[in-house]
């Protein structure tokens, strides 16, 4: 491996030719070595990445993940993978050959992991330790698909922790109207929490809302972005997922409730945000109906659940309901299978009346 001394600046470098994915010879270079070993090992990794030889550590793959998939992912999703395999996945398996990674070895670091604590001194979530395997078997699964990997050795010991259903928090109509009184002091916060309770949005499409997001003559609401706040910078992106993208119909006094608010603001463009905030002042807000009113405190999220419930109780479907929220209709299905307990009842009673028509019959 031809490496050099540098003697101007007392240091090392690399250079070398290899072959591009065109076939062309390429050369490269790299200085600033503090040793001839370093310079020969950061060549060695190099040219294993070009060849895509599976001997390479997990981090020299890693660097190859990366390349591969963090311009096909939203910024968000990106920084979340980025920072589970960095702080929770590197740091074990980072020196250790991708080829020579056993199942022993992911039990080893599943161990590790319910061990291990968070920045409050509680023991991981199961839901966390899912996601935490979940993003490992991603980048042995990218290795098998993509670069020959035999298999998957996550794949081989499967997730960690038993996964329990979480029960569901959520707003009565009752509770909802007790809070929503003690927001009128500040409109931004009234009219945002309005529309949340009364559309289901997601807090980041509602954030991401414009005044031309509505159509007032048809009663209509037009949900195509989302916002977020990330590196310190607004983001507008696209939804969720791609049933994310909808339009919902809205009631004629939100419709009149947004009319009246978006008249207050002073020169609102069709273009600018309707609540130009972010997630944090709405949990504050929140904290502080709930203490004024002693309303019970459910996160942000679970205002949509809220919204989810109320149709449930108006007795409509899960697939009408899923169309609204930009649900698949089977998630709306199992996760809130216990808000339906007068459906399983309906359901009772007409199986009871086939079963009496058959006996008469």
């Amino acid at each position: 491996m031809p490496v050099y001394k540098d003697e101007r600046y007392n240091t090392w470098f690399s250079a070398f030719y290899y072959k591009n994915w065109q076939g062309k010879n390429v050369k490269k270079m790299k200085r600033g070595f503090k040793t001839k070993k370093e310079a020969q090992e950061w060549e060695r990794v190099f040219l294993q990445q070009q060849t895509k030889d599976l001997d390479m550590s997990f981090s020299a793959f890693y660097e190859l993940y990366k390349n591969d998939m963090k311009s096909r992912l939203k910024l968000n999703t990106w920084l979340t993978k980025e920072n589970i395999i960095e702080n929770k996945i590197l740091p074990y398996f980072k020196d250790k050959k991708m080829n020579e990674i056993k199942p022993t070895d992911v039990i080893a670091w599943q161990n590790t992991m319910i061990q291990a604590t968070n920045s409050k001194g509680n023991h991981h979530s199961n839901t966390y330790k899912k996601t935490l395997h979940n993003q490992l078997s991603a980048v042995f699964n990218h290795a098998v698909k993509f670069y020959d990997l035999k298999n998957n050795p996550a794949a081989k010991v499967g997730n960690f922790g038993s996964e329990k259903t979480k029960e569901i928090d959520f707003w009565t109509q009752e509770e909802y109207e007790v809070f929503i009184d003690a927001m009128r002091d500040k409109p931004l916060s009234y009219y945002a929490f309005s529309v949340m309770y009364w559309t289901g949005v997601r807090t980041g499409e509602l954030l991401a809302l414009t005044p031309s997001d509505f159509d007032f003559e048809k009663g209509t609401l037009s949900i195509n972005k989302s916002y977020q706040r990330l590196q310190g910078k607004d983001v507008i992106t696209e939804p969720k997922t791609p049933k994310s993208n909808r339009i919902i119909k809205i009631t004629d006094t939100l419709c009149k409730e947004v009319q009246e608010y978006i008249r207050h603001q002073y020169k609102m463009k069709p273009k600018d945000r309707l609540f130009p905030t972010n997630k944090s002042y709405l949990t504050n807000e929140m904290r502080r109906g709930c203490k004024e009113t002693g309303v019970k405190k459910i996160t942000l999220h679970s205002i949509r659940h809220s919204h989810c419930s109320l149709l449930i109780n108006l007795g409509f479907s899960a697939v009408a309901i899923a169309d609204r929220l930009g649900h698949e209709s089977i998630d709306i299905t199992y996760r809130y299978a216990h808000l339906f307990p007068s459906k399983q009842t309906e359901m009772v009673d007409r199986l009871e009346e086939l079963q009496n028509v058959n006996k008469k019959s």
